[in-house]
This record gives structure tokens, C-alpha cells and sequence, in this order.
């Protein structure tokens, strides 16, 4: 094959994918549609006050069911700890 003709065939490429490419960008999308609420504003203020008075609506992204544990070990006995977990093998964690 000869420079002329792989020159061609590399501009005939070209040419389909820019014309491919350009057909694919003008494609129609679907026709948009208003949303028509079927509720009114009272509705949906009463629909919050209940939600809110059964405890149903959520504060925050958090759990609010957190429950706050104390310690019994000291930082010695967890240090300790650690280090034993470690020696034993149980932990492939390295100290960085």
C-alpha cells in the first residue's frame, strides 16, 4: 500500500467519525413534561407536622439513637492490647 492511498483511507475515517459524531450530538432528547402537583401547600405542611410529631423526619444525616459508651480500659490496656493482637498475628495493620 502506498502513501497515497493510507492517506486517503485515514481522511475517509475521519471524515465518517466527524459525520457520526456530529449525527449523535444533534439526537433528540425526550420532550420535557411539567410536574403538576396533585397536593395542595396545606397538605403538605400537615403531611410534615405529622411526620415531625411521629418522629418519622430525620434532623440531620446523623442517627439519632446514639448511644454515648464509656471507656472501662485505660489507654495502657488498650496500648497493651495492641501490641499482643500484633505479636499474636491478629493484626496485618503496620504502626505508621
Amino acid at each position: 500500500m502506498n502513501t497515497k492511498n493510507i492517506a486517503k483511507n485515514l481522511f475517509a475515517g475521519l471524515l465518517l467519525t466527524t459525520a457520526v459524531g456530529a449525527a449523535m450530538a444533534e439526537a433528540q432528547y425526550p420532550a420535557e413534561t411539567r410536574f403538576v402537583s396533585t397536593k395542595t401547600r396545606a397538605d403538605v405542611v400537615a403531611e410534615l407536622q405529622q411526620a415531625r410529631a411521629n418522629g418519622q423526619l430525620l434532623v440531620s444525616d446523623r442517627d439519632q439513637n446514639v448511644k454515648v459508651v464509656a471507656s472501662t480500659k485505660s489507654r495502657d490496656e488498650v496500648r497493651a492490647e495492641l501490641a499482643q493482637a500484633r505479636a499474636n498475628g491478629e493484626l496485618s495493620i503496620s504502626n505508621q
